[in-house]
Formats: C-alpha cells, structure tokens, sequence
C-alpha cells in the first residue's frame, strides 16, 4: 500500500505544471513571463502578438476586424494549451485562452464593436474547445491602474497600440476584476503591479519569486 502511495508522490511530482500569466493589455505580462522563464528553467509560451495579421487593423478599425482577430488568438491559443498538455516540460504561459473567452471577446461584443452573430459562434468556438483544455496549475493575475498601463503601453512603443482607447481598457480592467473576483479554477496569485516594478527593479522581481515558490511548494 505504502509502495503504491510514493509511486502516486512521484508520477504526480514528474508531472509538468502549466503556469499561466494573466492581465491587461499593458499589464507586464511578455516581461514577467520572459523573466521567469530565466529564473525557473521554464519553457516560456508568448502571445502571438506580432505574428497576427490583424492587429494593425483591428485598431484602426475594431469593429470590422475584431471577429477575425478574436477567432486568430483563440486558435493560436488552443494550439499552445494543448502542446503544453502534451508536453514534457513545465511551461509558462503569456496569457491564457480564458481571457479570450471571458474578456476580451465579451468586451468587445459589449461595445457594440462585435455583432451577435459573430459572438455567438465565437462563444460556440471556445465551448468546444473548452472540452478539451483544463485551467493552468498556477495563474499570476497583474493588477495594473490604467494609468500605469498607458504608460507601459507607450513605454514600449508599439505602433498598433498607439490608438488603443482609453474606454476599451477602462471596460477590459473593469472585466478582468470581475473575472478574477470569482476564479476558482485552480491556485490564484495576484500581483500589484502598481506597487511592484518588477521589469526594473530586482528586488521587486525577487518578491513576485518569493510569492510563487510559496505557492509551487504545494504544485512540485
């Protein structure tokens, strides 16, 4: 019985672990997925940003291109969560497949910028999808005010950005505080992005470290 007990402890202790970094646009999300990855020898899983065709439209014209560029992450989203689940290495993950589905696509349809039709076979995409995928091991939350998102955004200089609207992250915050008010999908860390620059200060960086190995001492 004990023999069978350890064989457990040590399948589940091989086992690769999802972590997954949540947060606005602007949040750290990139910088702390990039800077972690070099902490913990975690194979790092990036959003695929600069390789959507649609960006660049959908900010100059978000209502005509915002189906396309929902259904673009959802698919590239789906193709990463299920490599991790079939992979042998513990990944982390810049943002997940949840906040496609639970944010950004509902915002977007909220706002008149996404039409009913085109939402409902968006919601009908993810739910069949969602058979297939299960909530990461650990998610960090970036809580970050729309002041120090807008600066981050302009920090980094992207062209596509630069005529992001001020209501559109406004509504994203107010829908990620929603969602991350009633998570219960699996462990939960919260970041306060505000209060920690972790992109430039080490010893910020070293608390966000001290927060995880708490948490992963019960994962590993």
């Amino acid at each position: 019985m004990g023999t069978n007990i350890e064989l457990l402890f040590l399948v589940a202790m091989a086992k690769p672990k999802h972590i997954a970094i949540a947060g606005n646009i602007g949040a750290g999300k990139t910088t702390l997925t990039r800077l972690l990855s070099k902490h913990y020898k975690w194979e790092a899983q990036y959003e695929a940003a600069d390789d959507n065709p649609y960006l660049n439209d959908f900010y100059e014209e978000m209502q005509r291109w915002s189906f396309n560029l929902q259904v673009f992450f959802l698919n590239s989203r789906f193709r990463q969560v299920m490599d991790i689940k079939n992979g042998t290495k513990t990944v982390i993950q810049d943002r997940t497949i949840f906040e496609d589905a639970h944010i950004f696509a509902p915002n977007l349809h909220a706002m008149g910028l996404m039409t009913s039709r085109d939402f409902d076979n968006y919601q009908s995409l993810f739910e069949l999808m969602n058979e297939f995928v299960g909530p990461p091991d650990l998610m960090i939350y970036l809580r970050a005010s729309i002041p120090t998102l807008v600066n981050q955004i302009q920090k980094r200089g992207r062209a596509y950005e630069e005529t992001i609207r001020l209501d559109y992250l406004k509504r994203l915050n107010e829908r990620y505080e929603a969602w991350i008010d009633t998570y219960d999908k699996g462990n939960l860390l919260i970041v306060e992005v505000d209060e920690n620059n972790f992109s430039e200060n080490p010893e910020d960086l070293g608390k966000i470290v001290n927060m995880i190995d708490d948490e992963i001492n019960g994962l590993f």
